[in-house]
């Protein structure tokens, strides 16, 4: 491929990943914002250890700790995109929804790696299938086709990846403050997407 031409499909890219962007902001987030996913989107091993010791939910949904991908098959996964979308706002449910739509909408663009992170424990099902499993049994997901892991529980420092894309985020010091939530970032390269981390 000449210099030309890849540079006119990374600005095609780019405009695609605008395009995504504004859909998003339509659907209802305050805001999207495009991220390089190898220099902007942060995991540590810190990240999980505070979904085990600090979360009530831990262990209880196929999408947390320890059934999660762990903070080192995140970031190999990171590696293997150009650019993601972070989803920022301030309804849990809303973003979430959002971020599935935009992760089906993506692909079916012709991203065929789309693949949202969404933010906190699973809500789908009044008691994941998990709470059924027994020793040595497995058990599959009754909505594996929009469960996804949150950002937090694969490893994703949400804190450090908001303030790297210049979006607000700060420690919430009582339920009765304004709690921010983000969808991780969509990834776009080349080949794909990858969205809550919304990943193309």
């Amino acid at each position: 491929m000449s210099q030309k031409q890849h540079e006119s499909l990374d600005e095609f890219n780019l405009q695609s990943l605008h395009a995504f962007c504004d859909e998003a902001r339509r659907m209802g987030v305050r805001d999207a914002v495009v991220v390089a996913p190898a220099r902007q989107v942060f995991t540590a091993t810190w990240v999980r250890l505070r979904c085990q010791y600090g979360c009530s939910e831990y262990g209880q949904h196929l999408t947390c700790p320890p059934y999660s991908p762990t903070p080192e098959t995140t970031r190999k996964m990171l590696d293997e995109y150009e650019s993601a979308i972070l989803l920022h706002g301030n309804n849990l449910d809303m973003v979430r929804d959002v971020a599935r739509a935009l992760e089906a909408n993506v692909f079916l663009a012709g991203y065929y790696k789309a693949f949202a992170f969404l933010c906190g424990p699973c809500c789908s099902c009044k008691t994941c299938v998990i709470a059924n499993q027994r020793f040595g049994t497995r058990v599959a997901c009754r909505h594996s086709d929009k469960a996804r892991p949150a950002m937090e529980a694969a490893g994703i420092d949400v804190f450090a990846t908001a303030r790297a894309a210049g979006l607000p985020i700060k420690v919430v010091g009582s339920v009765e403050e304004p709690q921010n939530y983000y969808q991780p970032p969509a990834r776009i390269s080349n080949t794909g997407i990858f969205l809550k981390v919304f990943l193309v």
